[in-house]
């Protein structure tokens, strides 16, 4: 067993296999698994049952029943109650087009264009629009959409320690192998990169790339367009307010968000609103990065922090325990953590 160092506390503990955590840990993973300048470690926390490690699932049992009940769970912004879906029966990228939605409370119709489904609770507002925070309209901006993939999203490997996407995927599809089968909501999808490789891989009954930003999803549309025999069926775009999710209490499987925790202007009320849409049983998978190490000495940071969210309206995290406290208060249990470098990734559940 190896001896690891909590920095909280300056003690020293040893550290069990993965298979038997039953108490805070850290587990260094060989670097054949993950070659990187940073040491990728593998952090859990638990106060009750034992942490399975996550291992990828290539296939997977489908019920049919549980399926179906997962598909339908669009819900009005307004009034959290489930929309009437009319047109094209089946939900699909080619049926959004040619479709709208009703909520049988208030009578708001939600009408799809070319790309995407706006279910923001000012859809269909004619002179008035919600101006968001600057870290939000950022990514508003057409020239950043057209970057993101062509070099932006490169730049995290460099500076944060993320390992890429399709290391990130086999990481993630560990924690989410729970609710295989089930939906999954991309939030803050940006111009679907995630939202793609989940369609593709056949893992989930329904995909849900969702983002504030129009110019995002319509990229994400047009790489759809792009690729050959890409699934279109049972994969929509949606925009959407992350702090105000278009679905059913209790309907979603699963909840994924890349790279975005630190751009919500308030991810306490992000990570409820998330808590709200789950399933009992459901997982929320998030990465980030930390500003913890060397960082952790510099004077006033707190101060600094402060002043960065005031103005940009994003959020740096200072330690894992943070992230932690976050799930927790929300509502969420099982925190568990995959360290690189400054870069985590990040998964709690909803209590069953």
């Amino acid at each position: 067993m190896a001896t690891t160092r909590i920095a909280a506390t300056g003690m020293y503990l040893r550290t069990p296999t993965l298979s038997s955590f039953t108490r805070t840990t850290r587990r260094r993973l060989s670097p054949t698994v993950f070659p990187s300048k940073f040491p990728l470690q593998l952090r859990a926390f638990s106060t009750a049952s034992p942490i399975v490690d996550p291992k990828p699932t290539d296939s997977i049992v489908v019920d049919d029943k549980e399926v179906r009940r997962s598909s339908n769970s669009l819900a009005c912004p307004v009034c959290f109650d489930s929309l009437t879906w009319t047109g094209d029966s089946g939900l699909s990228v080619d049926s959004i087009p040619v479709s709208s939605l009703q909520c049988s409370t208030c009578q708001k119709t939600y009408v799809g264009n070319q790309t995407h489904l706006d279910l923001t609770a000012t859809s269909g507002a004619k002179n008035y629009g919600d101006l968001m925070p600057a870290s939000t309209e950022l990514f508003r901006v057409p020239l950043i959409s057209f970057l993101y993939e062509r070099g932006w999203r490169q730049t995290f490997s460099v500076w944060g320690g993320f390992p890429g996407p399709e290391k990130e995927f086999e990481l993630m599809k560990g924690f989410l192998n729970p609710v295989l089968g089930g939906n999954i909501i991309d939030a803050s999808c940006a111009s679907g990169l995630f939202s793609r490789l989940f369609a593709k891989s056949g893992l989930f009954s329904l995909v849900v790339a969702l983002d504030y930003s129009e110019n995002m999803l319509a990229q994400c549309y047009e790489f759809i367009q792009q690729e050959d025999n890409f699934p279109k069926e049972n994969f929509i775009l949606v925009r959407a307010d992350i702090a105000r999710l278009p679905f059913v209490t209790s309907s979603v499987d699963a909840v994924h968000a890349g790279a975005a925790l630190h751009c919500w202007p308030s991810p306490s009320a992000v990570v409820a609103e998330i808590s709200r849409v789950l399933r009992p049983g459901g997982v929320f998978v998030a990465t980030t990065y930390i500003l913890d190490g060397p960082f952790t000495f510099v004077p006033f940071l707190s101060t600094v922090r402060q002043n960065i969210r005031q103005a940009s309206g994003s959020y740096i995290f200072l330690s894992e325990r943070e992230l932690e406290d976050l799930c927790r208060a929300c509502g969420l249990v099982g925190f568990k953590c995959i360290r690189n470098g400054p870069f985590v990734m990040i998964s709690a559940a909803k209590p069953k």
